[in-house]
């Protein structure tokens, strides 16, 4: 099967990794039986793996122009994808109990919010930034609808985050939100922590050093 058959497939196994697991009724079945760390490592596996295939298979798929291949598009990515990648790290370091993704340590300081008070979802924020990139920069049918859905994913992440955390944390969330917004740019200097700028060039260099030998198509305009 290849094609539109093809994506079809993985993006309609894409959609169940991502409803399935994630629901009442099997995650805790799957941590029950996985531990907390297990049932983590194997949907983040999971995940990149059918990613991966959708991507794949986004690439095979028949070409339908939608956007035009406009060449001062393709320089899209490489402009956004730094920001991208310094959302990401900054995200991934803070300690966030607003959203998911944060691995700092330590108490949480609605006082000092750090780059929460920029976006307390830098994670579905960068995911966003990140597909609209691409979007842009592939612009036929089957990639507009793969980054098209995971940019509408990660906006509608963002809100469905706040609704779930807000009904589970109830006063605290109020409390512990106060100085942060859904996406606050006059706080973007949260962002130019020396350690951040630095881990973030590391990934940005990765990505493009590694895009075509993992992708097969070249980042480059």
């Amino acid at each position: 099967m290849g094609g539109w058959g093809a994506f079809a497939a993985a993006l309609a196994v894409f959609l169940l990794s991502h409803a399935i697991p994630v629901r009442p009724p099997v995650r805790p079945w799957l941590v029950a039986r996985l531990g907390l760390r297990g049932y983590l490592v194997a949907y983040s596996l999971l995940s990149l793996a059918v990613l991966y295939w959708l991507i794949v298979a986004a690439g095979e798929a028949p070409y339908v122009e939608v956007i035009p291949p406009l060449p001062i598009l393709r320089w899209v990515p490489m402009i956004v994808m730094p920001v991208v990648c310094l959302i990401a790290v900054a995200g991934m370091r803070a300690c966030n109990p607003l959203s998911f993704g944060g691995m700092g340590r330590g108490p949480f300081d609605p006082a000092a919010p750090s780059v929460l008070a920029f976006s307390r979802h830098p994670l579905p924020l960068a995911l966003a930034l990140w597909s609209l990139a691409h979007l842009l920069a592939n612009g036929d049918l089957a990639h507009v609808v793969l980054f098209g859905l995971f940019a509408g994913f990660a906006v509608l992440g963002m809100r469905l985050i706040d609704r779930r955390k807000q009904r589970d944390m109830d006063r605290d969330w109020h409390r512990l939100a106060a100085n942060t917004r859904l996406l606050s740019l006059r706080h973007g200097v949260e962002l130019l922590r020396p350690v951040d700028m630095m881990l973030a060039s590391v990934l940005f260099g990765t990505l493009l050093l590694g895009h075509a030998g993992v992708i097969g198509v070249s980042p480059m305009p």
